[in-house]
């Protein structure tokens, strides 16, 4: 045999040997390892205990995707304690069920966990863990009619690329040749990519269940990774963080010139602006209102969950002057919803510009997630009450 094949048997070896420690009573693989990895294991009252084998190792600790606490898992990193065969091990109490991201720091170098499923998250492909949220099912796979999530590559004349989107089909899509839907443009954070809102969002999940339970209209809903560079510009990306990659960033042209017109030209949509919704989480919050807001003539429902773009933007001024007539915006304007969870940087400003623009007469509407930082669980939940207030 040779040297790599010994290299990777022994990996495979170590590997084998994460679930040999004890198991916390009671505990559950997460639904988020990957087939067959006992752990991350979830405790009855929360706790998750995390395994790694690194017989060499040194010194090995778990990092929260958030190292100050921002995303459920604490404030890290948490040293591991290593027992006689090599196999590290911490256990930690979420602030707050959800999905969390997070990775190992072994010797000092990140490494994803090998027995999570990956997920794109702060520019990189990062373990994550899902903790349930007791008496919660709206995000869960249930017996109703689901819908389809579908890979749409199409070329980009504003970047001269290929893009990726994803779309989601409400269930029945391909049965009705006739019927004609409303699309959501919905959009991701920093440091993610178009693949978040269905792996750690779940909003298929979600969606599928307001349709099933009558709350929430059929629509087509267009998922795109926020970020677009011209030829000749370089797309800097920092990992481990979730900043966006410089340079300047072209997405709203691409939403405006490439996106819009292939959807509606390719599938059953009803392509006017009566019809036509963007919204998004942090970054993609950001992007959503101030497309929305510059294209007034393709949009007419916008949502911002966690928008940090409107933390210093004054009620009168901001985006040139736009609520300063209430009731134009109101006319033009079926839905402005902001959201923030409680614990986040973002539950200050937002709550305030809220409480602004309905003193100005602007109607908004404002939804807060209780005990959630800057995290999925906060965005499922805006999600979950944004979806049924559309179209």
């Amino acid at each position: 045999m040779n040297k790599r094949f010994l290299a990777l048997a022994a990996a495979v070896a170590a590997i084998s040997m994460i679930g040999w420690a004890q198991a916390p009573a009671g505990s559950q693989p997460a639904t988020s390892n990957v087939r067959g990895a006992e752990y991350p294991r979830v405790s009855p009252d929360g706790k998750v205990t995390f395994h790694l084998s690194a017989p060499t190792a040194q010194k090995v600790q778990l990092q929260p995707g958030d190292a100050s606490g921002g995303n459920g898992l604490g404030t890290g990193p948490f040293d591991m304690v290593k027992d006689e065969k090599g196999v590290w091990s911490v256990t930690i109490t979420p602030i707050m069920p959800g999905f969390h991201y997070y990775w190992f720091l072994v010797d000092g170098v990140m490494a994803n966990d090998p027995g999570s499923e990956t997920y794109f998250g702060y520019n990189r492909q990062t373990s994550g863990v899902e903790v349930p949220e007791s008496g919660v099912d709206y995000q869960l796979a249930k017996d109703v009619p689901h819908g389809e999530v579908r890979m749409h590559w199409y070329h980009s004349k504003v970047t001269g690329l290929w893009r990726r989107a994803q779309i989601y089909f409400p269930p029945g899509y391909d049965a009705d040749q006739k019927t004609r839907f409303p699309v959501l443009y919905l959009q991701h954070g920093g440091g993610e990519d178009e693949t978040g809102w269905v792996k750690q969002g779940k909003m298929n999940f979600i969606l599928d269940n307001l349709l099933a339970e009558k709350t929430a209209k059929p629509m087509i809903v267009v998922m795109d990774a926020g970020y677009a560079f011209k030829p000749g510009e370089a797309a800097v990306q920092t990992e481990g963080s979730n900043q966006p990659p410089a340079p300047p960033n072209h997405f709203e042209e691409v939403v405006v010139t490439d996106l819009i017109p292939m959807i509606d030209a390719t599938y059953r949509t009803i392509a006017d602006r009566d019809h036509r919704a963007i919204t998004g989480l942090s970054m993609g919050s950001g992007q959503a209102v101030q497309i929305a807001f510059d294209h007034a003539e393709l949009f007419s429902w916008v949502g911002a969950f966690s928008c940090g773009a409107l933390q210093n933007t004054d009620a009168n001024t901001g985006f040139n002057g736009i609520w300063k007539d209430a009731a134009a915006f109101n006319k033009k304007f079926h839905l402005l919803f902001l959201s923030a969870g409680t614990l986040e940087r973002h539950h200050g400003w937002i709550p305030q510009l809220h409480q602004k623009l309905t003193e100005m007469g602007v109607k908004n509407t404002y939804f807060e997630s209780p005990g959630t930082a800057h995290e999925w669980l906060n965005w499922r939940r805006a999600f979950h009450d944004f979806a049924p207030r559309l179209f």
